[in-house]
């Protein structure tokens, strides 16, 4: 199991609020579908993963928060626990419907705990504040655990005892912990807000998520990855042109490391430069990739590296003026590991 350092979430901090009217100013249609939560001993849609969700205030940040956490696979931000069905932004604003900022979370149970995602819970939000996260006051921004089975339920209920018995808050706890019950999607100028919006105010401290730092010795390398796959990612190789899987590839989905499982590239920003090897246009974040100097074999260039792991990728060129960033990440399939989209 990949192990989770909560070392970057160990100092105490509150979020900024988020303002209103910033996220009140879109027109797009609210009701687009109620995601039903599934009873206790339902699966997932996709059967590998389990579902988690929380309220812990204004949910741009909570959803950035759990996008960076290794094992957490999608994350989706909604209002649940109220009364009022189809619920838009302005309703909930209004602190009248009952209905918690939350996010819906699918994660991979072999790769982190429900135990662990409550201690990133625990480090992201004050939950000493009754309705209210910083200067965002409401109802919709109390903090919450929103259980799906009962052993969620005991690990939740045990964990805050263990919290208020830590003494790291002086103030009661007073997160609630309640079934999961109707989550329905938030507008979707929501969803991964700070991806769209990268000045926006509302956020956690960008050392609070930063993802730990992937060290493995040469001979670990080894023993996950394939001879080309090492070769690519771990001695800068190159694959030949037009023989890797996802050269002429372009379902829906998204692209992460073969080394570590990074998100790199969204299949949105895959285009056809007939180069040889897969190109896209934008990578998911600046976050996910380093871009360093490369003067190797009498050139210069830029190369690209998960973020995560230093694994080699591929090189980035500014030649493709048919796209709308002009830029072309040229990478290698051998680096890339694809999730479809379901």
């Amino acid at each position: 199991m990949v192990k989770l350092s909560l070392a970057l979430f160990l100092a105490a901090f509150f979020i900024v609020g988020c303002p209103d009217e910033e996220k009140a100013n879109s027109m797009d249609n609210p009701q687009e579908s109620a995601i039903e939560t599934k009873k206790s001993q339902d699966r997932p849609e996709n059967q590998d993963y389990e579902k988690a969700t929380f309220a812990a205030g204004c949910f741009w940040g909570i959803q950035a928060a759990f996008d960076k956490v290794p094992g957490v696979k999608s994350t989706l931000v909604g209002y649940t626990g109220g009364k009022t069905e189809n619920p838009t932004y302005r309703q909930v604003c209004t602190d009248k419907t009952g209905h918690a900022e939350a996010v819906l979370i699918e994660y991979d149970a072999n790769q982190i705990t429900y135990e662990q995602l409550l201690d990133v819970f625990w480090q992201i939000h004050d939950p000493t504040t009754l309705n209210r996260q910083g200067p965002d006051v409401g109802t919709q921004y109390r903090s919450a655990i929103l259980y799906h089975n009962e052993e969620q339920k005991k690990a939740a209920e045990l964990s805050k005892q263990n919290l208020q018995k830590s003494g790291k808050f002086k103030k009661p706890v007073v997160t609630e912990i309640v079934p999961a019950s109707t989550f329905y999607k938030a507008e979707d100028y929501h969803q991964q807000y700070f991806q769209k919006n990268p000045n926006a105010s509302c956020h956690i401290p960008e050392f609070i998520l930063k993802p730990e730092r992937i060290v493995k010795t040469e001979e670990e390398w080894k023993k996950q990855l394939t001879k080309v796959q090492f070769e690519v990612t771990r001695k800068k190789a190159t694959e030949l042109p037009f023989s890797g899987k996802y050269d002429n590839f372009f379902k829906k989905g998204t692209y992460r490391c073969i080394g570590c499982g990074n998100e790199l590239f969204p299949s949105e920003t895959k285009f056809d430069s007939s180069c040889g090897w897969p190109s896209f246009y934008e990578a998911t974040s600046d976050e996910k990739i380093e871009k360093k100097p490369d003067r190797s074999y009498g050139m210069v260039r830029t190369e690209v590296l998960c973020s995560r792991c230093g694994a080699h990728l591929g090189h980035l060129f500014n030649d493709a003026p048919q796209t709308p960033t002009g830029l072309r990440y040229c990478i290698n399939s051998a680096a890339l590991d694809f999730e479809e989209k379901k």
